[in-house]
């Protein structure tokens, strides 16, 4: 049954671009009229897709609130580094000055760098594993006291198929993506009398920044970015088709409408992660 979202506040980690503008987007399309956009601008470490410490995520959720309020959507973005406490506190501190409570989080953002594990760098490793695996425990944590008092709550986490399966010159994306699955399960269990599923989606291929950075990294001697972003799909996708951020909206959207499924990760992968 699908749950009219309108007065519903959420909460949006990663939501300016890809994915994560995506499930806003879907939102939106439901009916929320409430929505907070979390992301950063700046980060610590350059290991990461966009190969810069500027990653530009806040401004992308400033000019996607700009676009919402012309729509009659009440939307703030709000400047978020997920890897360190201090800026996740004051994120949901924000978020419920603002709206008075958080009816779900959607948790998208993270990073990753392509190399082979002998040569990874330190940097690398807590580039992508403090971002994916302490970002969503630290993310997650801050919004459960909250939904508590509320006695209801959905929290989505984003995994991706790297969570199910090992992939070369992925080993440190891969271990992260585990790990949400993993925290996910867990901590679904921690709150299963608090009126609050906790959730994850694990999408397979998305022409994102993520992939544009790793059609890239895995192209074959001769090959363009396009031609191997295409090789990639077809060897690793069983429908040999890509997906999109609408594909992952979706299957949030079905999280927020069933209150009986919990701890659970949908592949929204064409088949690869069966």
């Amino acid at each position: 049954m699908e749950r009219s979202l309108k007065g519903k506040v959420a909460l949006v980690t990663g939501g300016g671009t890809g994915i994560g503008k995506g499930v806003v987007e879907a939102l939106v399309g439901r009916g929320m009229d409430k929505i907070a956009i979390a992301a950063a601008d700046f980060v610590d470490l350059a290991a990461n897709q966009y190969k810069t410490k500027n990653i530009g995520g806040y401004t992308a959720a400033q000019n996607v609130c700009a676009d919402l309020k012309k729509k009659g959507v009440d939307a703030i973005a709000i400047d978020t580094d997920v890897t360190k406490p201090v800026s996740v506190k004051n994120m949901v501190k924000e978020t419920l000055d603002h709206f008075g409570k958080i009816d779900y989080l959607i948790h998208v953002a993270g990073l990753i760098t392509c190399k082979p594990v002998v040569d990874l760098t330190e940097e690398d490793w807590d580039s992508v594993v403090n971002t994916n695996a302490k970002g969503t425990f630290l993310v997650d944590q801050a919004v459960i006291e909250p939904m508590k008092k509320q006695g209801d709550g959905r929290i989505i986490n984003f995994s991706s198929i790297a969570g199910k399966a090992g992939y070369a010159n992925l080993a440190h994306y891969c271990a992260s993506k585990f790990a949400v699955i993993g925290f996910t399960i867990s901590l679904a269990k921690e709150l299963l009398h608090d009126g609050i599923t906790v959730n994850s989606v694990a999408p397979g291929i998305v022409p994102t920044q993520m992939w544009i950075d790793l059609a890239e990294s895995l192209r074959l001697p001769g090959e363009t970015r396009e031609e191997s972003y295409k090789r990639n799909v077809e060897a690793m996708i069983p429908q040999g088709i890509d997906q999109t951020p609408e594909d992952m909206a979706a299957a949030v959207l079905f999280f927020i409408d069933n209150p009986h499924v919990t701890g659970q990760t949908i592949n929204v992968d064409g088949g690869c992660c069966c």
